[in-house]
């Protein structure tokens, strides 16, 4: 059997669920803006789901939103005036996510979330299940699981 037919036969039986990060940071809907700014300057991830507080995934917050929001100023004019808009109706998380992103269920299997990730140029996906956020899982974690699956 070839290597790569085995490999892709192994791996469509790990599922997101054996490899996600289960306990992610998160931002909640209800924090301010000045708290978000704040996970971002603590953390080293790109990226940041937003949760209601009883764990329900409303959306992400991701790092070009965050240099918008540093860099107000330095953005277009029309940029400028949509990001100084949406800064002063919202001084929540609420109003500066991204909405109802894509997201996968913590059964699909490796060799599919691959496949997906190499079609879509994504590098993370929130793993929800129920509405709830359950983990992320990242392009690295799916590199090392399909990795060690050489043997």
């Amino acid at each position: 059997m070839r290597i790569d037919i085995w490999i892709m036969s192994l791996c469509s039986r790990i599922y997101v669920k054996d490899i996600m990060e289960t306990r992610p940071v998160t931002i909640k809907a209800d924090d301010s803006v000045e708290r978000v700014l704040e996970v971002f300057n603590e953390n080293e991830f790109h990226t940041y789901p937003v949760v209601e507080d009883n764990g329900d995934f409303l959306g992400i917050i991701d790092q070009n939103i965050i240099l918008q929001l540093l860099l107000t100023h330095r953005v277009s004019r029309l940029d400028h005036t949509h990001l100084m808009a949406v800064k002063s109706l919202s001084e929540f998380a609420r109003g500066i996510m991204i909405p109802h992103p894509v997201t996968i269920p913590p059964e699909m299997d490796l060799c599919e979330v691959a496949e997906i990730m190499i079609k879509h140029k994504v590098d993370r996906f929130c793993v929800v299940d129920n509405d709830k956020l359950v983990g992320i899982i990242c392009k690295p974690d799916v590199i090392k699981a399909i990795y060690s699956l050489r043997g």
